[in-house]
């Protein structure tokens, strides 16, 4: 940290918090509001409480860190075999050069340990296709490589991802006509090899390796002269990656690609200069997806479980010819699992963060079983950058890094400094989230919105995102830097995270960087929080500046304000009961507004949201909010 953060070291007083709810009257607040006068950010000289900080500076979070991954050591033979594949010789001429090639066939039949959806899986059964909440007639699908799906329904159709659902659905032999019906239309319709959404390498590497993996489903039919089509396209498909791996639109596209190109090389015969040039690919291809602690370079939990589920089937298809995976694979499944976990609230799923939804809990806890990996959530994210807090029942994930770069986004979120909160099984704070998964039953027309730092509970200046948002799921200019000092405090007797992050993506446009504050007790039943504009350098030091912070209130949480509008009674479904209290500049005033949550099956739900908002001086200004659980 530089000299700047060390200073806003803080020793925090405890405020005891009087009074209780008054019945009968909705939102009426019982702390009293000079209580939150005291500024979160104090000198660590001026702190005079002779207590020590404990914890850690954070280094500044700039651009995320690559892995450093290297292929394992390979004799002379093997050498020469990878390179030999890579300048296009053939498999077969290398295996065995004085033999007839043989016909293509499977090696082994591939057991996962992944579970599909399995109400998606007798949708399809029915004849539907039912994506994110929508059912589509399998009929009515336009399977062309220039049909112009949106983003869910290509992933699903072209990715041929719905294998998995119509696996977990019934025995194999009452699901075998539904997948060659489908396998079917899709092949009459593929064509060539060429451009269009069937062709984008992320889709192409994810059909190959579902066909592997639910093989069973596609080749245990009577129809011979499909399952010879089948075949045949198999090995197509995987010349055709071999060539165009490269041409990836991103590097978890590429990373399927590898992986698709590796189970090639271990299921098909012939295989073990394709299975030696894959491996090489796909450790490269992940050490530029994934930082040096784990989390993936786009900062999102569904691509961390979409990276998490491709080395899982993978590894299953190792484990079906009975060889070992590189020790490198390995290592990278143990270091996905942990970032992921760092996102789990407390009802066990995940949270809405860079366009993801709700993740339900049994999803989440099934890919991690499937891993075998046994871990704690994250605490080490200088890189990742969600921070965590865990105290008794509560748990608060804090986004304290820079947004992924254009390249590496899919569903890029201007969402820094957003927090989320959860007591339990409930969620207090929320983020909209969902546009990953615009497409479905959340409108495309939304999907910005859904990225923009409005629809996440932050602050938010002049109503201007903090970070640009672009189309195509990538981001603009904005945040370039977030620094960091996460302290653990002694407060007579009680302890308590306190956690100082600031960012400067207003500072181009207003010249002010944003801080906030946010400290939870270790009981989880106090979160107190102060956002803070500063001036910086000479420009935008007259007039006055809208400003709004946001916090989104999680599905089934009524809100009530109070009299004054400077609070809110919030009531739980559990029966407990909080309230929130907001401090400032004179005119603040606190406000209740409609709003949107995704959920785990991208089904926007309507929410609400508190709005602190008014007028504040180009020369800056500081807000405190406390949010405490009564009783």
């Amino acid at each position: 940290m530089n000299d700047a953060a060390t200073q806003n070291q803080s020793a925090l007083r405890r405020d005891d918090v009087n009074g209780s709810p008054r019945t009968g009257s909705e939102g009426a607040m019982a702390i009293p509001l000079a209580q939150l006068d005291e500024p979160l950010a104090r000198s660590h000289s001026a702190a005079g409480d002779g207590k020590d900080d404990r914890g850690t500076l954070i280094e500044p979070g700039r651009a995320l860190a690559l892995a450093e991954f290297a292929p394992d050591s390979l004799g002379t033979t093997e050498r020469f075999m990878r390179f030999a594949y890579r300048m296009g010789v053939p498999g077969p001429v290398l295996c065995s050069p004085f033999r007839k090639a043989t016909k293509t066939r499977l090696l082994a039949t591939v057991e996962s340990p992944l579970v599909g959806d399995r109400a998606a899986g007798v949708a399809l059964r029915a004849g539907h296709f039912l994506i994110n909440g929508v059912k589509a007639p399998i009929a009515q699908i336009d399977f062309s490589p220039a049909a112009k799906l949106t983003p869910p329904f290509e992933r699903t159709v072209h990715g041929f991802t719905w294998l998995a659902d119509l696996a977990a659905s019934a025995p194999r032999e009452q699901c075998t006509a539904t997948a060659e019906r489908i396998l079917a239309s899709w092949l009459d319709a593929s064509g060539k090899p060429g451009k269009g959404a069937s062709w984008k390498v992320g889709n192409a590497g994810l059909r190959l390796l579902n066909w592997f993996v639910y093989a069973p489903l596609l080749l245990s039919g009577h129809d011979k002269v499909l399952r010879s089509r089948m075949l045949a396209e198999m090995a197509v498909t995987a010349r055709w990656l071999d060539r165009n791996i490269g041409k990836a639109e991103d590097r978890l596209a590429e990373v399927a690609g590898w992986a698709a190109i590796t189970a090639a090389g271990v299921l098909l015969p012939d295989g073990r200069p394709r299975r030696l040039f894959g491996e090489a690919g796909l450790i490269r291809a992940l050490g530029d997806l994934v930082g040096d602690d784990g989390g993936v370079l786009s900062r999102s939990p569904l691509d961390q479980m979409d990276a998490i589920g491709l080395l899982v089937e993978l590894h299953a298809c190792y484990r079906a010819i009975r060889v070992d995976p590189p020790q490198a694979i390995e290592v990278m499944l143990g270091m996905l699992v942990p970032p992921l976990l760092a996102l789990v609230h407390g009802d066990g799923g995940l949270g809405n963060w860079q366009g993801a939804g709700a993740v339900w809990p049994d999803r989440v806890a099934a890919l991690v079983e499937a891993t075998g990996v046994r871990a704690r959530p994250l605490r080490d994210v200088r890189q990742w950058g969600y921070q965590r807090v865990s105290a008794g029942k509560t748990l608060l994930q804090f986004d304290a890094a820079p947004p992924p770069l254009a390249r590496h986004a899919r569903a890029g979120c201007a969402s820094t400094l957003a927090l989320e909160l959860s007591h339990g099984g409930q969620r207090i704070i929320v983020n909209c989230g969902g546009a990953a998964l615009a497409g479905g039953q959340i409108p495309m027309r939304i999907e910005q919105g859904l990225r923009a730092t409005a629809a996440h509970s932050t602050l938010v200046l002049d109503d201007v995102n903090s970070t640009a948002v672009l189309i195509n799921g990538k981001l603009g200019g904005g945040v370039g830097e977030v620094e960091v000092d996460r302290r653990t405090l002694e407060l007579e007797g009680s302890g308590a995270t306190r956690i100082e992050a600031s960012h400067d993506g207003y500072v181009a446009r207003y010249g002010l960087i944003h801080r906030r504050i946010v400290l939870l007790r270790d009981d989880g039943s106090e979160l107190r929080g102060e956002d803070v504009l500063m001036p910086e350098g000479r420009r935008g030091k007259r007039g006055k500046i809208s400003f709004a912070i946001r916090f989104h209130i999680g599905p089934g949480v009524e809100v009530g304000l109070s009299e004054n509008r400077k609070g809110a009674g919030l009531a739980l479904p559990d029966g407990s009961y909080w309230q929130f209290v907001a401090s400032g500049v004179d005119d603040v005033e606190l406000s209740i507004e409609e709003s949107l949550w995704s959920d785990g099956s991208g089904r926007p739900q309507p929410i609400q949201q508190l709005v602190m908002a008014g007028m504040i001086s180009r020369g800056g200004g500081n807000f405190s909010w406390l949010l405490k659980k009564m009783g």
